[in-house]
């Protein structure tokens, strides 16, 4: 049988019921364009997740209090109690190989107010070495500077949606005079958006002088945090253990299960964000399988009653000559063609999705040409697998009770 007698009768057993050619694809238009849709959700959850660990900076150990324990180590007041990060560990930490910059950080959330408007917001202690630690880039004026550290300046660097929060979209705040706590601070400059939400929200903060945020707020020389730059990704583990050491060393602790500081290394942070939302990227793949599944059961269901209803011309076919191999071939293609034109119009459907998903900010997608070549390859293997049966029991009727059958 030629290919093209194979086509032509194809188009013909699938057009003779248009509706339920229809629906039968229906089925599998759903499966496909909901795996894809589902998979870039997951893709993009996981590349929004990386891009924001990424931009607080790169190369990057977090250095954090950790638990203040009491004689004999017994009695532990909880994780980030303790307070013995001060600005010599800091210090000392820029002398330990691998290390290229080093940020020691006061941070406290406190009330701001500014011409009668007012928010809820992180303030940050800093250095100058901040900007080139966390990556951030000054959008208008400039950043704390080293004086501003060391005469106890009362000046504030803001993120954009401060801004937006106190003086409005597009202001220009630098300049302008706010208050924490009730004390003034005069804007000297607005750094670049860089996205985030909740908590992580880096465009959400107000950067002042350490030493202003220690004497003002805290009221001590403790850090909350402070953040390295390693030179080099490929040592980052070394450094890491190299300033454990270090700081064992400085708080006299020889026991390093007892530490009173917790190290975090960047690297590490992003492989368990991977992880986790590979896992739900699978997830969401399978749950919107299982649709496929019912696609599949649906063309074999079709494909059955196709049997049933062509046995008389199936048996016509085989009194003329027509081998087994050419009806299975035939009824194989109709089921195959039905799966391809359904993968076809729902990877059309789960593209759209997604795009409208990213276009119109409801969720980050990524929809990737490998998930879209699986889907494609999985609709020709359904029709394969669920147009198998179907075909070879129509190959396997018998000519003359087929010609009976009323």
């Amino acid at each position: 049988m030629r290919s093209v007698d194979v086509i032509e009768e194809t188009y013909l057993a699938l057009t003779a019921n248009k509706v339920r050619t229809g629906l039968t694809m229906l089925g599998i238009v759903i499966g496909i364009g909901s795996v894809i849709a589902m998979v870039s959700i997951g893709q993009g959850a996981q590349a929004s997740v990386q891009s924001s660990i990424q931009s607080i900076g790169s190369n990057l150990l977090l250095i954090s209090p950790g638990a203040q324990r009491g004689p004999g180590y017994q009695v532990s007041s909880g994780r980030g109690s303790a307070k013995t990060l001060t600005l010599d560990d800091a210090t000392a930490i820029t002398s330990v190989d691998g290390v290229k910059e080093v940020s020691p950080e006061l941070s406290g959330r406190y009330q701001v107010t500014a011409r009668g408007t007012n928010t809820n917001t992180q303030v940050v202690g800093v250095t100058p070495a901040y900007v080139d630690v966390r990556n951030l880039q000054i959008d208008t004026g400039s950043f704390v500077a080293a004086q501003q550290v060391s005469s106890l300046a009362r000046v504030a660097v803001i993120g954009p949606a401060v801004r937006d929060d106190l003086f409005g979209t597009d202001a220009d705040p630098v300049g302008q005079t706010i208050k924490i706590k009730g004390m003034e601070f005069k804007v000297i400059g607005m750094s670049k958006s860089k996205g985030g939400s909740g908590f992580m929200n880096q465009d959400d903060m107000i950067y002042i002088p350490l030493s202003s945020a220690q004497r003002f707020f805290a009221g001590d020389e403790y850090l909350s945090n402070i953040s390295v730059q390693a030179t080099d990704p490929a040592t980052m583990t070394q450094t890491q253990q190299s300033i454990t050491d270090l700081l064992l060393q400085r708080h006299k602790i020889s026991d390093p299960t007892a530490a009173d500081f917790n190290i975090l290394n960047q690297a590490d942070i992003v492989a368990t964000a991977s992880s986790v939302t590979q896992t739900f990227t699978i997830l969401l793949g399978a749950v919107a399988g299982i649709s496929l599944l019912v696609g599949g059961i649906g063309i074999m269901n079709m494909m059955l009653t196709t049997v049933t209803e062509r046995t008389k011309e199936i048996g016509l076919r085989k009194a003329i000559g027509a081998k087994q191999s050419d009806i299975s071939v035939q009824f194989l293609s109709e089921a195959v063609a039905l799966t391809l034109v359904g993968g076809t119009v729902g990877i059309a459907l789960g593209w759209g999705s997604a795009y409208a998903l990213s276009t119109f900010g409801i969720l980050q997608t990524s929809v990737s040409v490998l998930s879209v070549a699986v889907a494609f390859g999985v609709s020709a293997a359904i029709g394969i697998i669920f147009g198998y049966y179907p075909a070879r029991r129509a190959s396997r009727l018998n000519p003359i009770e087929a010609l009976r059958y009323e």
